[in-house]
C-alpha cells in the first residue's frame, strides 16, 4: 500500500511540475509588468574617488566585530571631477544591452543573457564583470526588473590609478536600475548594491570606494564592524588643487594587506601595536585635523597634513612590511624641484610604490609641477580639482522646491535627458 501510495504521489508531483513552473513563469512576467519603469532615457554621471585620509580604515574598522577595544575607522574621502557618463533606458524586450567607452577612447559593447549574469561576473575583473556582478545582486533582490540599455559612452577617468575605477562602474550600474526602474534606493542603497556586485566578482575591492556614489564633495566616512556611517556635509570653502601621479614602479598590494592584517585583531608584539595606533587614534587625529582645514578653505594646511600622515605611516607601517619601503615614492616627495610648487603629498591607497598625491599651491602651480614631474621624472600625472561644481547644476537646484531636492539627493546626478538636454550631467 505504501509503495502504490508514494509511486501515485509521485506521478502526481511530476505532472504537477511543468505547472507549477509555468506559474512561477507567469507570476515573474506579472511582477515584471506590474513594475514602475520611466519611459525616457536617463543621463548619468558617476565620479571617480580619491582618499584624502585614512587609507586602510575601512578594513581595519571592520576588526571591532572581534576586538571593541579598537576605534571605528575613519577615511575622509572626495569624488573626482573625472568619471563616467552614461545614457540608460528600459529595454523592450528585457535584453541586458551593454556599452562603453574607456578613458582612452576605445568603444566596445556587449549583450548578456540573464542565465549568464553569475559567470560573467566570476570569470574575471573587467568592466563587463563588474556590471554583471551588480544586476545579478540587482535581480536577487528586485525579480521583478527587467533588461536595460546601458550606453558608457564617455569616460574620462582613467582604470588602476587608485581613482576606485571599478567602483564607480559599479555605483553607475546600480543607479542606472534605479532610476530606469524607479526602485527609490538611498545613495546607501546604491553603495550598498555595487559593493555587493563588486564583490561577487574576483575583485576584493574595500568599502570606501563605492563612497563615490555621494558625488564630488568630500565625505567622512567611519566604518564600524559591520556597520557604516557617512558624514556628507563636509564644508569645502576652497577648491584644492590636486595632483595624482603614476609612479610607474611596482606595488604588491596583497601583501601589503597581508602583512598589516597580522596585526588585527589583537597586537601580538611592539610593531602590531604601532599599526593599530597608525589606523585608530592617530588617524582621529589627523582627521579631526584635516576637517578643520577643510572647513576654513585653508589648501596649505591639507598638504601639510599629507605630509604629517606619511610621515606616521612610515614611522608605524613601514616595521610592518618590506613592501612599504616604497623607494620610488620617496624620493618623489623630497624632491626639491617641487617643494616651491607644492604645500605637501603622501601615498595613495595602499601605499607602496603605486601613485602619489600632492596639493598645489594654486592651478598654475599644478601645471608647473606636473610639468616637472612628468619632464623630468618621465612619470604620468591626473590633475583632480576638489571643489569644482557644475554651474547649471547649483542653478537648476536653487529652482527646486525643498521636496525635490530631497528627491534629488536621493537620485543625486540622475536626470531624464529631456529635461535637461543630452549633454547634462
Amino acid at each position: 500500500l505504501f509503495y502504490r501510495t508514494s509511486f501515485a504521489s509521485f506521478s502526481l508531483l511530476v505532472w504537477l511540475l511543468p505547472l507549477g513552473t509555468d506559474c512561477s513563469r507567469n507570476r515573474q512576467q506579472e511582477n515584471k509588468e506590474n513594475m514602475t519603469v520611466t519611459p525616457e532615457e536617463h543621463e548619468l554621471f558617476v565620479p571617480g574617488r580619491i582618499c584624502l585620509f585614512g587609507e586602510h580604515s575601512d578594513w581595519a574598522g571592520g576588526y571591532r566585530k572581534e576586538n571593541p577595544d579598537l576605534l571605528p575607522g575613519q577615511c575622509l574621502i572626495s569624488g573626482t571631477d573625472q568619471g563616467l557618463y552614461a545614457r540608460v533606458k528600459a529595454h523592450p524586450s528585457s535584453k541586458l544591452v551593454l556599452k562603453c567607452t574607456l578613458h582612452t577612447g576605445q568603444s566596445s559593447s556587449t549583450e548578456i543573457e540573464w542565465e549568464d549574469l553569475l559567470s560573467e561576473a566570476t570569470s574575471a575583473n573587467s568592466h563587463w564583470s563588474y556590471i554583471c556582478g551588480v544586476i545579478y545582486q540587482i535581480q536577487k533582490r528586485y525579480p521583478q526588473v527587467g533588461g536595460i540599455v546601458l550606453d558608457n559612452y564617455k569616460t574620462t577617468l582613467p582604470v588602476k590609478k587608485g581613482l576606485s575605477s571599478s567602483a564607480a562602474v559599479c555605483v553607475l550600474t546600480a543607479r542606472a536600475y534605479n532610476v530606469v526602474y524607479d526602485l527609490g534606493l538611498s545613495l546607501r542603497d546604491e553603495m550598498e548594491l555595487a559593493y555587493l556586485g563588486e564583490t561577487t566578482t574576483p575583485s576584493k575591492c574595500g568599502r570606501m570606494d563605492q563612497g563615490c556614489a555621494y558625488g564630488q564633495g568630500p565625505i567622512l566616512m567611519e566604518f564600524d564592524g559591520d556597520d557604516l556611517n557617512v558624514k556628507d556635509d563636509v564644508i569645502l570653502n576652497t577648491p584644492i588643487h590636486l595632483i595624482l601621479v603614476d609612479l610607474q614602479a611596482h606595488k604588491d598590494t596583497p601583501s601589503i594587506l597581508r602583512d598589516l592584517r597580522k596585526a588585527y585583531p589583537k597586537p601580538s608584539c611592539e610593531v602590531t601595536e604601532g599599526v593599530q595606533k597608525l589606523f585608530g587614534r592617530l588617524n582621529h587625529e589627523i582627521m579631526k585635523k584635516a576637517l578643520g582645514a577643510l572647513e576654513v578653505g585653508c589648501a596649505k594646511r591639507v598638504g601639510e597634513l599629507m605630509t604629517e600622515a606619511q610621515h606616521l605611516f612610515d614611522r608605524y607601517a613601514m616595521p610592518a612590511s618590506q613592501h612599504l619601503t616604497s623607494p620610488v615614492l620617496h624620493k618623489l616627495l623630497s624632491n626639491p624641484a617641487l617643494r616651491p610648487h607644492v604645500y605637501g603629498g603622501k601615498g595613495v591607497g595602499s601605499q607602496g610604490d603605486g601613485s602619489a598625491q600632492f596639493v598645489a599651491k594654486s592651478e598654475e602651480h599644478r601645471r608647473i609641477a606636473i610639468n616637472i614631474i612628468e619632464q623630468e621624472l618621465g612619470m604620468s600625472c591626473l590633475p583632480l580639482t576638489l571643489g569644482k561644481r557644475n554651474c547649471s547644476s547649483e542653478e537648476e537646484s536653487q529652482q527646486l522646491s525643498p521636496e525635490q531636492q530631497d528627491r534629488r539627493r536621493t537620485h543625486q546626478f540622475a536626470h531624464p535627458i529631456d529635461n535637461v538636454g543630452r549633454n547634462g550631467h
